[in-house]
């Protein structure tokens, strides 16, 4: 099996061409840094072997839990703005899990930095060895971690700021893993931390979000803002949000397609991103 790639290189000058004009004071942003953790598509051959899945069931799996399309709606929202992205699926490695299993409230689902389980609790993975492990965890998750950590060092050096715009999506029905089950999802999720995400610029996204139309909620279903262990509850001046957006409003969930109305959706997302970051200071 060739490993499974991503469009998103393939479209990221698109996303360049199609971002409507901006104001100097929009465009002047490089003290943020977008983070792309999970939508991701590549499962590299090397560990391939590691999934007893078939090539049908990994395929569906990564359907799943990719958040498809995220790149290519938040990342015309910041020209100035550094990505960080994770280059390979979360099914490969989860660089938003607590390295320690022991820390990580999901290992309880079988899914903490090195997923075991399916998001429906089926074995994803035969049993790794421990140089397995440790061979993941130094070839993809300490690398994301150390280029986040320096994307944070060098805004606060040239700024001292840093504000991580952490960006995901999320399925319009929970799946078995997820720990809230209510089925009235929002439109929108905005996820905070009490030490890194000022109180107004939570109001700044909740408000730029609603006043667009959509259904927002706060840290519901999903919680919290990452932030690198180096600066986390420490330095004031690392600030961290979240923007989850459910893939009902841009794409087809059964397949991964846009809809028709992907770009729309796309420019109005990208417009509350940007109009809620100017509040940022």
């Amino acid at each position: 099996m060739k490993p499974i790639r991503t469009t998103y290189s393939d479209v990221k000058s698109q996303i360049r061409q199609k971002t409507h004009q901006v104001t100097n004071r929009e465009k002047r942003q490089p003290w943020l840094i977008l983070h792309l953790p999970h939508d991701s598509t590549d499962i590299p051959e090397s560990v391939r072997d590691q999934f007893v899945l078939t090539d049908a069931e990994l395929a569906r799996e990564l359907l799943l839990m990719t958040d498809t399309h995220t790149g290519i709606l938040f990342e015309g929202a910041f020209p100035d703005g550094h990505v960080v992205r994770c280059p390979v699926s979360r099914l490969v490695l989860d660089v938003e899990r607590f390295e320690d299993d022991r820390l990580e409230v999901m290992s309880s689902k079988g899914m903490g930095a090195i997923y075991t389980c399916t998001s429906h609790g089926h074995p994803l993975r035969r049993e790794l060895s421990s140089t397995e492990k440790l061979s993941l965890l130094a070839d993809f998750y300490r690398p994301h971690h150390k280029r986040l950590t320096d994307a944070t060092v060098k805004a606060l050096k040239q700024f001292d700021k840093a504000f991580i715009l952490d960006a995901h999506s999320f399925p319009s029905k929970p799946l078995p893993y997820h720990f809230d089950q209510n089925v009235n999802r929002p439109d929108i999720c905005i996820g905070t931390d009490s030490f890194h995400t000022p109180a107004y610029l939570q109001d700044a996204f909740l408000s730029a979000f609603s006043q667009a139309g959509f259904n927002v909620r706060l840290n519901a279903p999903y919680s919290g803002a990452l932030v690198p262990a180096t600066f986390y509850q420490c330095d004031p001046r690392v600030s961290s949000i979240m923007v989850e957006v459910n893939r009902r409003i841009y794409m087809d969930e059964s397949t991964g397609e846009r809809l028709p109305t992907f770009d729309a959706a796309a420019t109005r997302i990208r417009d509350c991103c940007r109009n809620a970051t100017l509040s940022f200071g």
